[in-house]
């Protein structure tokens, strides 16, 4: 099924989605009392829509927005650690214009590159339910065949977002082996498709739980980010200083 409007519309309405109550009151909540050291802020509050250009060839796919993150600055990973870890790591490959994400508004462009994830809502402990993360699926559809013309390759961080994200590419079109492939680090999966392939890669999410335990390394990061832009024709850097 062709979709009936662009990538643009398509980040207003996930912006206005009101379907998970239990979301919704937590990132009004959480809007609302806000942390401390934002309390000059005026969050965001709203479910949180994809971030980059229309015409993306990789897209980053990650679990759902951090509360005081992209729930606050309605944009993904952005002004949370996760983020400062992955878009340093972008920034390393050569993939954003700068390696810092703090507002929507700092200049912050992206190569090639889109970043998304399967829940759009900043959810309570950061753990979506199965019904919620279903109820938020079709989004996720809808944004892969809009990128679908320009997608090459998709990097999914964690096994949430791998196990949210297989359907939606089976729903958009591309056929997901079965049985179903695993979530592993350094994964890699080639999706068919009636015009190109997908390649698939798995890595760590970049949760403070990953990345202060040493699970996952700016340089696994950047590894997984180099050959998954490699696979979408994108040109990278080498030198990471």
């Amino acid at each position: 099924m062709e979709q009936e409007y662009g990538l643009a519309e398509l980040d207003e309405r996930i912006a206005g989605c009101r379907a998970c109550p239990r979301l919704v009151d937590w990132r009004e909540e959480v809007a609302r009392t806000k942390r401390a050291a934002f309390a000059d802020w005026t969050y965001w509050g709203r479910p949180v829509p994809g971030f980059g250009p229309p015409d993306a060839s990789l897209l980053v796919v990650g679990l759902a927005p951090a509360a005081h993150g992209g729930n606050r600055t309605g944009r993904m990973f952005t002004g949370d650690r996760s983020g400062d870890v992955l878009y340093a790591a972008l920034h390393d490959v050569g993939l954003a214009s700068q390696p810092t994400s703090v507002s929507s508004d700092d200049g912050l462009a992206l190569h090639g590159v889109r970043v998304t994830s399967p829940v759009h809502c900043a959810p309570p402990a950061n753990k979506p339910t199965p019904e919620e993360r279903d109820t938020c699926r079709p989004w996720l559809v809808s944004e892969l065949r809009l990128l679908r013309p320009t997608l090459r390759a998709v990097v999914v961080l964690g096994a949430f977002g791998w196990q949210a994200a297989l359907p939606a590419f089976a729903e958009a079109g591309w056929t997901v082996p079965r049985p179903r492939p695993a979530f592993a680090h350094g994964a890699r999966v080639t999706l068919d498709g009636s015009d190109r392939p997908l390649e698939l890669f798995g890595c760590f999410h970049v949760s403070q739980r990953n990345t202060f335990t040493g699970r996952l390394t700016p340089e696994m990061l950047r590894n997984v980010l180099r050959t998954a832009a490699k696979a979408a024709d994108l040109p990278t850097r080498t030198n990471e200083g």
